[in-house]
């Protein structure tokens, strides 16, 4: 049985994958849904012209995930893509953020992504494909974003890393790596700050960064980074040093 498997499928850019992933997959046997809200994914379920399964289950909750492990090691499918977009950050000063919300970006964005990764790899063959969602957040530290900048340099650097090691196996990795996306994300991380005006004038649609994240794991890229402007940034991010940046940043903030 093929499979591809999406967290954070319930809402932006997890569910933006699964809509599209299923007008590609036409032979795909089942598409795996993960989030936590479990009347989200069977709406979304019902849209999907593939069969799905749904998993609504906390990726930080062991107990709740161990039943989905329980699935995979009975049904024991070929994973032929996994996409992990469950996520979320806080944007504010670190010391003025309550600790709970801050360990718990470190919780979903890295551990669970990590242990998840791990658990599908040995049901996956050649030509089969990782995504995981890190943001242009990555390229540099964020004063004001500093916890979820930091997870998402995490999740860039183990990608590229664990692309290296399974290019043998011809298992591609792809980490994407957009700027602002028009999603719910900023519901939850503008609560308690407000990101940078500038920022917002990067915007892009989910429809837009999912196509091209599609696009660069089909040529075997080990980074997706949509839309010129957050390309550019990218680019300066790896030319001039960081010191420098970050005070034009304080400097415009």
């Amino acid at each position: 049985m093929n499979i591809a498997i999406i967290t954070g499928a319930s809402s932006g850019m997890g569910r933006e994958f699964a809509l599209q992933l299923d007008s590609i997959f036409q032979k795909m046997d089942e598409i795996w849904l993960i989030a936590r809200r479990g009347d989200r994914l069977k709406e979304l379920s019902e849209a999907m012209r593939n069969k799905t399964r749904i998993f609504a289950v906390d990726v930080t909750d062991e107990k709740q995930m161990s039943f989905f492990y329980k699935s995979l090691a009975q049904e024991k499918p070929v994973i032929r893509m996994l996409v992990n977009c469950a996520g979320y950050g806080y944007m504010g000063e670190f010391t003025e953020l309550e600790k709970k919300p801050q360990i718990g970006m470190l919780e979903v964005n890295c551990k669970a992504l990590t242990e998840l990764t791990y658990e599908c790899i040995p049901y996956m063959k050649k030509n089969s494909r990782i995504i995981q969602l890190a943001s242009s957040a990555a390229f540099l530290p964020q004063p004001g974003f500093a916890v979820y900048a930091a997870t998402k340099s995490y999740v860039l650097s183990f990608s590229r890393a664990l692309g290296e090691e399974l290019v043998k196996r011809q298992i591609y990795v792809t980490a994407v790596c957009p700027g602002p996306v028009e999603t719910e994300f900023f519901d939850i991380a503008e609560r308690y700050g407000k990101t940078l005006a500038v920022k917002k004038l990067t915007i892009v649609q989910p429809e837009r960064v999912v196509r091209e994240a599609l696009l660069a794991s089909k040529e075997k890229k080990s980074i997706a980074v949509c839309s010129g402007w957050i390309k550019l940034f990218h680019l300066i991010s790896s030319l001039l040093p960081h010191p420098f940046i970050l005070k034009i940043m304080r400097l415009i903030k």
